[in-house]
This record gives C-alpha cells, sequence and structure tokens, in this order.
C-alpha cells in the first residue's frame, strides 16, 4: 500500500493530466457532425496503433515483478487494438454505404 501512496504522490500531476485529457477528448469528440466521422477515425485507428505500440514497449521494457507496468501496458494493448479494430470496422461499413448497388 506504501508503494502505491508513493507512486501517487510522485506522478500526481501527471495523473491529473490523464483525466483532463480524457475529459477533454470526450467532450471533443462528442461535438463532432456524423459527417466528419469517417475521416476522423482514420486518425483515431493512427492514434491507437501508437498506443499499442507504447503498450508493447512497455511491457517488453518492464521488469517481471512490476506489475504495475505490465497491467497497464497489457491494458493500452488491449484497449488500443479493440479501438482500432472497431475504427477499421466502423470505417469500412460507413464507406459501404457510398457505393452503388448492383441490380
Amino acid at each position: 500500500m506504501d508503494g502505491f501512496i508513493q507512486f501517487f504522490q510522485e506522478y500526481l500531476l501527471l495523473i491529473y493530466l490523464l483525466l483532463f485529457t480524457i475529459i477533454l477528448g470526450f467532450e471533443v469528440i462528442s461535438k463532432v457532425p456524423t459527417v466528419l466521422h469517417t475521416p476522423l477515425m482514420s486518425g483515431a485507428n493512427a492514434i491507437s496503433g501508437v498506443v499499442v505500440i507504447g503498450g508493447i514497449l512497455l511491457v517488453r521494457q518492464s521488469e517481471a515483478g512490476d506489475v504495475l507496468a505490465l497491467s497497464l501496458g497489457m491494458v493500452a494493448i488491449v484497449l488500443g487494438m479493440v479501438n482500432a479494430v472497431g475504427g477499421f470496422a466502423v470505417t469500412d461499413r460507413m464507406l459501404e454505404m457510398f457505393k452503388k448497388k448492383k441490380k
């Protein structure tokens, strides 16, 4: 428990910054009109790819006993992949709407 409190005290500013960016990102994305959804999804997929690479690097550089770093890396990999795959599926479905139907 002391390790958690020490970690929290050391990285308090970064934790606040993370929470602020989560709230800000949610507010910005919720205001995007549906017309711009497909172009923005490609950017979101690229960001998700960077998150996945960062998670892989975090897991590779962590020591075997560092459960927090390994857990955060695993969460980053899983959530980044879910976001990237879901983004590609949504983008593909939206682009399907613009194709001409065969008679």
